[in-house]
C-alpha cells in the first residue's frame, strides 16, 4: 500500500503549458488510494479545464477566492486545514514569485499562507526563466520555508528550446508527495543497497543465475530514499524503473558486485545486502556460443564466487551490515547462523518456498533476527511494507551503536 493511500492531497495548479499534465497527477494519485482535492490559479483555468480535473477528482474544483458558496466555511482555510500535503505542480515563475513574497491573491497562494501541512513545489517555466537569479532566489526562499522543491527535468520545452524547466513525470512527483510526508528519521544516513540476481557466464549466450526480481532491494533502497537517505543502489539485470532520488550502479556478475560495493563501502553508513549473488560461477566462459554435440550429457565446472556480504561485513567497523537468508528450510536456524559466520547487525529471513513470499511477488514474509537475539516476524505484509519494517529496525541499531559507543 502507498503512503498516499487514505492521504488527503490538496493539488494547486499553476497556469503555464503544463498545466495539461494535472489530469495525469490527479489519475496518479487517485491510484495510489488518495482522495484529491485541487485548487487552480485563475491562468491555470485557460490551460485546462477545471470540469476536466473535478471529474478525475470526483471533488469540486476551487478556482475563486472569494466563493459565495464556500463563504460559511471559509474556503482556502478549508482547504488548508484539511489537506495532509500539498502538490504545487507546475508552479510557474510569476506562482514561485507569489509565494516567496507571502502573496495571497487567489486561491492557490491563500491555501498556501494558511497551511500547516508538508508543500511540495515542482517549478516547470522556460529554461532561462527557471535560472534567473529572481527565481533562483525565490526557489531558495521556498526551501527555506521549508517547502519541498523538485528538481526540474530537462528536455524540449512547449517554446521549442531544450534544457531544464519540464515538470517530472507523475512518479517522480508521488515520491516526493511520499518523503514529505514521511518520517526523516534517515535524513544524512549515507546507505548502501545490493539488489536483485548476478548472471554468471558460461559462454556469450548462457548464463547461471538465479529468480531474484530485485522487488525488495529496489524497495529498500526506495522507502530509505524517502526517509531522507543519502542510497546507493548496487543491482543486478532486474528491468525494474530505478527509484527516485537515488544513485544506481548495474552490475552483471558477482564479481563486478563485489567490486561495486567494495569500491563504495567505506563511505557508508549502512550496508543492506539484499541481492541474490550468484555462490558459483563457471571455472571456464567460452569464447564462442557451446554448439550442441553428438552427446548426451555436458559437464560444468564450477568454483565459488567471493562473497560480497562477508567483505562487506569485515569492512564494516562501525556501521551497520544487514544480510538477507533466502531458505527452504529450518529457517530460523539457518538465519541464526548465517547472522553469526558473517558478523552481521540484522538479518532478514523468510521461505522463498512459500508463493506469497518468495521470489517475483510484491509481498514477503520474514524473521527479523538482530545481533542482540531480538526476533520479529512480520507475518504477510507488502515489500516496501517490510522495508520500512527493517529500517526501523536499523534506525534502533544505530542509536544503539551511538549509545554504546558514548559509554566507552
Amino acid at each position: 500500500m502507498s503512503l498516499l493511500a487514505n492521504k488527503r492531497i490538496l493539488l494547486s495548479v499553476g497556469g503555464g503549458i503544463a498545466a495539461y499534465k494535472a489530469a495525469e497527477i490527479v489519475r496518479a494519485l487517485d491510484a495510489a488510494g488518495a482522495s484529491v482535492q485541487v485548487a487552480m490559479t485563475p491562468a491555470a483555468t485557460a490551460f485546462i479545464a477545471p470540469l476536466t480535473l473535478q471529474a478525475l477528482s470526483r471533488q469540486p474544483v476551487a478556482t475563486e477566492l472569494l466563493d459565495p458558496t464556500e463563504d460559511a466555511s471559509i474556503g482556502h482555510i478549508r482547504l488548508a486545514e484539511e489537506a495532509d500535503a500539498v502538490l504545487v505542480a507546475p508552479a510557474t515563475a510569476d506562482l514561485c514569485a507569489r509565494m516567496a513574497a507571502g502573496m495571497a491573491d487567489d486561491i492557490v497562494t491563500c491555501t498556501l499562507l494558511a497551511t500547516r501541512a508538508p508543500v511540495v513545489v515542482a517549478p516547470a517555466m522556460n529554461s532561462a526563466m527557471l535560472e534567473h537569479p529572481a527565481t533562483v532566489a525565490n526557489l531558495e526562499r521556498l526551501a527555506a520555508y521549508g517547502y519541498r522543491i523538485v528538481d526540474s527535468d530537462r528536455g524540449v520545452l512547449a517554446c521549442g528550446t531544450e534544457g531544464p524547466g519540464r515538470l517530472p513525470d507523475p512518479e517522480i512527483l508521488l515520491a516526493e508527495l511520499e518523503a514529505a510526508l514521511a518520517p526523516q528519521d534517515l535524513a544524512g544516513v549515507r546507505v548502501l543497497v545490493t539488489s536483485g540476481p548476478t548472471r554468471e557466464p558460461i559462454d556469450p549466450v548462457r548464463y547461471i543465475t538465479n529468480r531474484s526480481s530485485g522487488r525488495m532491494g529496489h524497495a529498500v533502497a526506495r522507502v530509505a530514499a524517502r526517509r531522507g537517505a543519502e542510497v546507493t543502489l548496487v543491482t543486478g539485470p532486474t528491468g525494474l524503473t530505478p527509484p527516485h532520488a537515488v544513485e544506481v550502479v548495474d552490475v552483471e556478475s558477482a564479481a563486478d558486485m563485489r567490486a561495486a560495493v567494495g569500491e563504495r563501502v567505506a563511505g557508508q553508513d549502512v550496508v543492506i545486502a539484499v541481492a541474490a549473488v550468484a555462490d558459483y560461477r563457471p571455472v571456464e566462459v567460452a569464447e564462442q556460443k557451446i554448439k550442441r554435440a553428438g552427446a548426451d550429457s555436458m559437464t560444468l565446472e564450477l568454483e565459488r564466487t567471493d562473497d560480497v556480504l562477508a567483505a562487506a561485513a569485515k569492512a564494516a567497523g562501525e556501521r551497520i551490515v544487514v544480510g538477507f537468508a533466502a531458505e527452504t528450510e529450518e529457517v530460523a536456524a539457518h538465519a541464526r547462523g548465517k547472522l553469526e559466520r558473517k558478523g552481521l547487525d540484522l538479518i532478514v529471513a523468510n521461505d522463498v518456498s512459500r508463493p506469497d513470499a518468495g521470489f517475483e511477488v510484491d509481498t514477503n514474509r520474514a524473521l527479523l533476527i538482530d545481533r542482540d537475539g531480538g526476533e520479529e516476524d512480520t507475518g504477510l505484509v507488502s515489500k516496501v511494507e517490510l522495508a520500512d519494517r527493517i529500517l526501523d529496525r536499523i534506525a534502533a541499531l544505530r542509536g544503539d551503536t551511538a549509545a554504546r559507543t558514548e559509554r566507552r
